[in-house]
């Protein structure tokens, strides 16, 4: 007898047994689980309810409704105002020039007061409603575009793909939103209003709006405004469309432009089989591109019937 036959008898595995399971392992093909894309958002086209007059001479850049008045602020360094308007009529009721070295920009009411925000100066005035009366000024971070509120909060624009919060006490920053459509910024945010619970944007250099959750910053869906101005309408100068007022008493939408001379009261009408993608902004336009004409400086001057840009 010697050592090997002292060995307990038991099952002997091959050398390599491990070796062996694993290598077969390797070669197994684990499931994965399926890629979930989310739904493209649905696309609206309009039918026009209504025309009104509007002041070809107005750069529009922002605008709200209350009680048969439209309120609206007007750009351009030197032709910048506040202005109460009839919507009938288009008639000027009031009207407040800024100071020639600030462009002005988004505007919203807040309970009895109207403010509203500048270009690069960054400084935002706060008026008496009635009055048009100067109440305090008050500063931000970025550049200003778009205002709204949504009950509680004021929601600002930069032409990023972000939106502020602001206390409308204070002024202070309370939250950020970035917008995104499937997983992809939405950028160049520009006039705002708030609609039935939620965040209309105009998307600068596009006929198009994009409907915001304000909650969570996802892209509800996208309205198409391709062709609301007649091709006589453009032939003027007119610029971007830009503007956005809701009446919540009549559930009444309208929308403008920069020196149009209407301004629109549209519904929104779903369209079928269409996505967001005509509504993003134009592949021409890199982002470099976009930014160095945003921040372009614009001086615009009548001279007869004709509109002349000295950039």
């Amino acid at each position: 007898m010697n050592a090997q036959d002292l060995q307990p008898r038991g099952r002997k595995r091959a050398p390599g047994f491990w070796g062996t399971v694993l290598a077969l392992l390797s070669f197994m093909v684990w499931p994965t689980p399926p890629r979930v894309v989310p739904d493209a958002p649905p696309v609206y086209g309009y039918e026009v309810v209504r025309v009104y007059p509007h002041d070809p001479e107005a750069f529009t850049q922002g605008l709200v409704y209350e009680g048969g008045f439209l309120y609206e602020s007007t750009g351009l360094h030197g032709r910048s105002s506040l202005r109460k308007v009839e919507l009938e009529t288009g008639r000027i009721v009031k009207i407040h020039h800024l100071p020639p070295e600030f462009f002005g920009e988004g505007l919203t009411i807040w309970k009895d007061q109207l403010i509203q925000l500048t270009w690069h100066e960054r400084t935002g005035f706060v008026y008496e409603k009635e009055t048009f009366r100067l109440l305090r000024t008050f500063t931000y971070a970025t550049e200003g575009w778009g205002l709204t509120h949504d009950g509680r909060w004021l929601i600002r624009s930069d032409g990023t793909a972000t939106l502020y919060f602001l206390d409308p006490e204070t002024f202070r920053e309370v939250k950020r939103l970035l917008v995104h459509d499937r997983g992809r910024p939405v950028r160049f945010l520009n006039e705002l209003e708030f609609v039935r619970g939620e965040i209309y944007a105009n998307v600068w250099q596009t006929e198009c709006l994009v409907r915001i959750s304000p909650q969570t910053g996802r892209v509800l869906g996208w309205v198409d405004l391709t062709g609301l101005l007649s091709p006589e309408d453009q032939a003027r100068s007119v610029d971007v469309l830009n503007g956005i007022a809701y009446d919540a008493t009549r559930d009444r939408l309208f929308v403008t432009g920069k020196l149009w001379p209407k301004l629109f009261e549209i519904r929104l009408r779903r369209k079928v089989g269409s996505s967001g993608h005509e509504c993003s902004l134009p592949p021409s336009m890199e982002k470099e591109e976009a930014r160095n004409a945003a921040h372009r400086f614009v001086d615009r001057q009548r001279d007869g019937d004709h509109l002349r840009a000295r950039f």
